[in-house]
């Protein structure tokens, strides 16, 4: 099989013959393991194209740094959320939030959606995919709704939004939405394999909402946003953390093809049953914080092991995920990556 076969077979829950796996070369593992880490990264290799324009990020600007030391930056982005960050390549928290009265909603300075591929940048890009392609399943990023959302606009102000159905959220997060379609166009345009979206909609024991208000406010938005992608045939991809089993048939509902769960919050085997019968394939992500921080090694390598047997990797169905975070002892992770060289050699 090819790099690109064995990714579509796993979605279909076809036999692979070996382990698939996606690398992400997350900023915040080489800031703490330097060059290597990324020797591992480029040893390892993955099934969603070539690594090898992977590099160390640059080192971090002095003013990043506070008089004792300790790293703290603070950053506005484009969309004029101001950022607070405390772990150097970490995703920070929002400080100053731009949508602070949703009588606001109309006049706030959104950044415009990506603009549609045409002419010469779009057979650009249709070569760049193509050749991406050759090597690998590709695999673009689209912009998701809740977190957005939060980020614009005080998390807790978001939930009382939804819970009173307040329109003027809705037509904020339909704002937003455009960026998504904007993105799932452009994937379709190029010839993209997949799209992946990200929003966290649990916490480890529940919903952060109820699933009507789920139903009634995020599952049209994302019917929308998919449409053309399941036209196209193009495979969805959705990243969600916590405890989402009661809206995990809505996900398939929406033509979402993998889920990338919490996975610490299921048995592998139970996970494995209930996604294969929805049709739902699994990237399985070593838990990120008891096991990778406060692990053994040997601790490591087995649940790599044990976790791709429960969910039956080589029938199809699912792939190991591995990205390394700031805290991650170095041993533990060289057992990560030599347990995955393991499982393809």
């Amino acid at each position: 099989m090819t790099s690109r076969e064995r990714v579509f077979a796993a979605l279909d829950y076809r036999p692979v013959d070996k382990v698939p796996v996606r690398i992400y070369a997350a900023p915040g593992g080489f800031h703490e393991h330097g060059q290597k880490l990324l020797d591992l990264v480029h040893a390892c290799g993955h099934d969603f194209g070539s690594l090898a324009g992977v590099a160390l990020p640059p080192p971090l600007p002095a003013t990043d740094f506070d008089p004792d030391g300790s790293y703290h930056a603070f950053r506005t982005d484009e969309w004029g959320t101001r950022w607070e960050f405390r772990i150097p390549g970490i995703w920070g928290h929002p400080v100053g939030w731009p949508v602070e009265d949703l009588d606001t909603v109309e006049t706030y300075a959104m950044p415009a959606p990506a603009p549609a591929l045409v002419g010469a940048e779009l057979e650009a890009a249709r070569r760049a995919v193509a050749e991406h392609q050759r090597l690998g399943f590709r695999l673009d990023g689209a912009a998701g709704l809740f977190e957005k959302l939060h980020s614009i606009r005080r998390f807790e102000d978001v939930l009382a939004d939804l819970a009173v159905d307040d329109p003027r959220l809705g037509r904020l997060a339909d704002r937003i939405l455009e960026h998504t379609k904007a993105h799932a166009g452009r994937a379709i345009a190029m010839g993209s394999d997949g799209v992946i979206v990200g929003d966290d909609f649990g916490t480890t024991t529940a919903l952060l909402m109820s699933p009507a208000t789920w139903r009634s406010f995020f599952k049209p938005r994302f019917a929308e946003a998919f449409a053309g992608l399941r036209q196209a045939n193009v495979r969805i991809f959705f990243h969600v953390c916590g405890w989402v089993e009661p809206i995990l048939k809505d996900f398939r509902d929406l033509g979402v093809n993998a889920i990338w769960p919490q996975i610490t919050l299921w048995q592998a085997a139970e996970l494995h049953a209930r996604c294969r019968d929805l049709g739902l394939a699994v990237e399985i992500h070593p838990d990120r914080g008891e096991l990778m921080q406060h692990g053994t090694p040997a601790q490591v390598r087995e649940y790599v092991l044990r976790t791709t047997e429960a969910m039956h990797t080589l029938d199809g169905g699912s792939w190991l995920y591995l990205e390394v975070d700031p805290g991650f002892p170095w041993p533990n992770v060289e057992a990560l990556f030599k347990a995955t060289m393991e499982l393809r050699a």
